[in-house]
């Protein structure tokens, strides 16, 4: 799009606290409630949030956790937070089939809406989602969408290395993002019906690395080359109660160990080519045993490399290939110095951040934004995030069609 047809025309805006909104009460609902309500206590913020609703499936459940997590009201009705002339941003954390109607609903009702990732379970839903933005972008409606691993200061950080030539010319992009509660043991969750979660593995992790590696990059994916998806357990036992969201904890498994048939992804595969001449390659998968939570990338340039690793999420490890050849090495950089992004609103250098300043620092950026002024760094919008999309469904025909997709058949409505 031209660069004038993404422009946000400004609407008047309260000086005054900024109501929030939230639809969802589980992993993704209690990541986002802190991030509301330490974001001010970290960050200087001309628009304070304000908790004002959080909306859930389940009376009892609902009313306790906006208790617990801080929210004024609770309802089990999300619509009703539609008309509530208290709140100007909804916060939209629920399994990704409900993305594109409760985002789409937010927006035509004039809120701004920030949703978790990836954008929708399908392609078709996220380009609707994207049509709805550009609809109420026009009102001063902004879109925000959660890709909270570049609100690490090492990615972050990252970003800025290449940005300003540290690399040089980028060569190879190597990503992968790998978990391993997804085993035998661990009944049929919502994350693994592709009616409810559109694809497994894929879309919940090479979501997040594809976008990182945008991020930190620059640059687009045009192709995906070759791709492998696979389903190693294909029956999981049925749940008879409502579960946890990235486990089998407090799951109570059906009468008689009942099962039914896991219809996504377990391990997803894919090569790639950037716009720029990088080749890449992407790895997914919830059964990698002793990865809990190994979010990586390496990059590698002419003049540099970078590697990022999230269970030391702290650190950047970077070689420097402009110096003499006898002191290069690897390199350890504590990207926790008040000059690294966002450090300077956190601890002393070395007293470490952890996962839940991702979202803090997220928060921030976005009620920064709506209250007229820029973010630390980029923030994904549903434009941003739909590119992520397409490369995701990219993969998927690539492997089911064995066969190279560009994504020029993807991008287009």
């Amino acid at each position: 799009m031209a660069k004038s047809d993404r422009e946000i025309v400004a609407r008047p805006q309260s000086a005054g606290p900024l109501g929030i909104a939230l639809i969802g009460t589980k992993f993704m609902g209690r990541a986002h409630s802190t991030a509301w309500s330490k974001a001010t206590q970290f960050f200087d913020l001309k628009r304070t949030p304000v908790m004002q609703a959080v909306a859930g499936r389940h009376p009892a459940e609902t009313c306790t956790f906006a208790a617990k997590w801080g929210w004024k009201t609770s309802t089990t009705n999300w619509r009703d937070l539609l008309s509530n002339p208290a709140v100007e941003l909804i916060d939209v954390s629920t399994p990704n089939h409900l993305h594109a109607e409760m985002s789409i609903a937010c927006l035509e009702a004039g809120k701004h809406v920030a949703c978790e990732k990836p954008l929708a379970g399908t392609l078709a839903d996220a380009k609707k989602m994207v049509l709805a933005a550009r609809a109420a972008r026009k009102k001063g409606v902004h879109t925000f969408v959660w890709y909270n691993y570049r609100r690490c200061p090492a990615v972050a950080f990252a970003h800025r290395l290449v940005k300003d030539g540290r690399l040089g010319r980028i060569f190879h992009v190597r990503a992968s993002y790998l978990q391993d509660w997804g085993g035998p043991d661990t009944p049929l969750l919502w994350r693994f019906q592709s009616d409810l979660a559109g694809s497994g593995a894929h879309g919940d992790l090479n979501a997040h690395i594809i976008d990182m590696a945008r991020f930190i990059t620059g640059d687009e994916v045009v192709e995906v080359v070759g791709s492998i998806e696979e389903t190693f357990v294909k029956e999981r036992a049925l749940i008879a109660s409502a579960s946890p969201e990235i486990s089998s904890k407090g799951a109570k498994p059906a009468v008689a160990k009942k099962t039914g048939k896991s219809t996504v992804d377990d391990a997803l595969l894919f090569l790639a080519r950037f716009k720029q001449g990088a080749v890449a390659s992407f790895e997914a998968s919830r059964l990698a045993t002793g990865n809990q939570n190994r979010n990586c990338i390496e990059i590698n340039g002419e003049k540099g490399s970078i590697k990022f690793d999230f269970e030391r999420m702290n650190e950047l490890q970077w070689w420097d290939n402009t110096l003499d050849a006898k002191l290069r090495g690897w390199s350890r950089i504590m990207c926790t110095d008040p000059t690294h992004p966002y450090a300077s609103h956190y601890w002393p250098a070395a007293h470490l951040l952890g996962y839940e300043h991702g979202f803090i620092s997220e928060a921030a950026d976005i009620c920064a934004v709506i209250a007229g002024g820029s973010p630390v760094v980029m923030l994904p919008d549903f434009e941003d995030a739909l590119k992520t999309q397409c490369v995701l469904e990219a993969a998927i025909r690539s492997a089911r069609e064995r066969r190279p997709v560009p994504i020029r058949e993807l991008d287009k409505f």
